[in-house]
């Protein structure tokens, strides 16, 4: 897969012991950091799918603490070398990953399997309520050449 220009996927540690275990998600001396908005945890239910939206000035970075999701990005940017692209990510208890999503890249997300995703994301920006950073498509918005079916292979 080529990985849309400015997205970073980064394979994150479980450190498990006795007790349970940790898993460190974003840090600030990790080269993904870059500053920090905000921390909020949002959820999809099994057969729900949230999608498709973009941010001007914010940079997303997630991580699927519960369950498994199946998180899209689609690259319309003009000056991209990668415009066009489609990049499928399949996060969470299975493939603990921190996914960085870059401003104006289509993204969404699903539940995979019969379990709610929630996915914990630390955006570089303060949501503002008055004038939100968010720009929407309907999931199935033909603009971007994705579908969201289970592909049977």
């Amino acid at each position: 897969m080529n990985i849309i220009e400015g997205a970073v996927v980064k394979k994150l540690n479980i450190i498990p012991d006795d007790r349970g275990y940790l898993m460190e998600m974003l840090r600030r001396d990790w080269p993904e950091f870059m500053n920090f908005g905000q921390a909020y945890i949002t959820a999809a239910y099994p057969g729900v799918v949230k999608a498709w939206h973009y941010h001007k000035l914010q940079w997303d970075h997630f991580v699927c603490v519960n369950g498994m999701a199946r998180v899209v990005l689609y690259d319309p940017r003009e000056k991209s070398p990668t415009r066009g692209e489609v990049n499928v990510f399949h996060i969470g208890q299975l493939n603990p990953v921190l996914l960085k999503i870059p401003p104006e890249v289509y993204h969404g997300f699903a539940a995979e399997g019969s379990e709610t995703a929630l996915i914990v994301n630390l955006p570089t920006e303060l949501y503002n309520y008055q004038q939100p950073d968010e720009y929407r498509l309907a999931y199935n918005d033909p603009l971007v050449p994705y579908t969201w079916e289970v592909q049977h292979r």
